[in-house]
């Protein structure tokens, strides 16, 4: 009789797809938890296909409840075993969102909307999530397709775009509620105008969001003309209003108007600010343009008395 043992048996091993079919995470996620990172090492054939065993499935679905508990990924490794794993370094540059990767990711999200697939979508956002920083995540990924929503005139769109908003709305309010540290100094981000989407203003709070202060977002039907009033009760550090396109002079002078009554720094932001900025020239209004980086380092230098232009 022919001895069989552990080391003589091959473990069983699983195709990229079928490893999407019983963990519901989708190729990109696979491969960034793989190359990125190092939390999986699936092995590869022949001719280059990755093979996944069951105890990389298991970690798989670890690294999702981590994930779904709001760990970020790069802690994961830390977590999954006792020291971490040496082949991950968190401290490198957020991986980008090449054009192959943002085409997967929103057929991925158009495929979610087009069934109403709660539970689909809520892991594709994670997963982005858990991979690219929140800039990437929303301005190459879900935004894109919130806009193509918003303009489509196709029978369902409507509906995808409401159910897309809808989701995205209570998604990113919680985010920044979770930041929230009322030991730090706090923003107040409003509308120029009634005419701006809520979800706009949510993400631009949370991508100038960071651990210097606190953003307060006031919601799209926050009246402009009572905004002299919320930062007299709120006394925020700086009030930073939301222009989605270019201001009439009419809407200029009135904002000017609005910074000379408030006890704090007024500032611009959004892609429609900059067309503005030769107007304001002599103001103590600041002009922050639409890049989270640049808007940050600007908030600071005004929230701490330092002229920003």
């Amino acid at each position: 009789m022919t001895g069989y043992s552990k080391v003589d048996a091959v473990e069983e091993t699983f195709p990229i797809r079928e490893v999407v079919r019983l963990t519901g995470v989708n190729p990109v996620t696979l491969r960034a938890w793989e190359r990125r990172y190092g939390l999986i090492r699936p092995i590869r054939t022949e001719g280059g296909h990755r093979q996944y065993s069951a105890s990389d499935i298991e970690t798989i679905r670890r690294i999702q409840a981590y994930s779904e508990q709001g760990v970020p990924v790069g802690k994961v490794g830390g977590l999954l075993a006792e020291l971490p794993l040496p082949s991950v370094d968190s401290t490198h540059a957020a991986p980008a969102c090449d054009d192959d990767d943002r085409v997967e990711w929103r057929m991925m999200l158009r495929q979610a909307l087009g069934a109403f697939d709660t539970a689909r979508l809520a892991r594709l956002y994670g997963h982005a999530f858990s991979i690219y920083p929140a800039k990437v995540v929303l301005q190459d990924i879900f935004m894109p397709v919130w806009h193509e929503l918003q303009e489509g005139s196709r029978l369902g769109q409507a509906s995808q775009w409401a159910f897309l908003d809808a989701f995205l709305r209570a998604r990113i309010g919680q985010r920044l509620q979770l930041a929230e540290d009322p030991g730090r100094q706090k923003i107040m981000l409003a509308p120029v105008s009634e005419t701006i989407r809520e979800l706009e203003l949510l993400v631009t709070g949370l991508l100038v969001s960071c651990d210097a202060f606190d953003v307060t977002v006031l919601g799209a039907a926050q009246p402009p003309g009572e905004l002299a009033y919320v930062c007299h009760a709120v006394q925020p550090a700086a009030l930073v209003l939301f222009v989605d396109q270019a201001l009439s002079d009419t809407d200029l002078n009135a904002v000017i108007e609005l910074a000379d009554l408030l006890p704090c720094p007024v500032a611009l932001v959004g892609h429609g600010s900059t067309p503005g900025k030769p107007l304001l020239t002599g103001t103590t209004i600041a002009c922050l343009g639409d890049q989270p980086s640049f808007i940050r380092q600007r908030l600071k230098q005004i929230v701490h008395g330092t002229k920003a232009g």
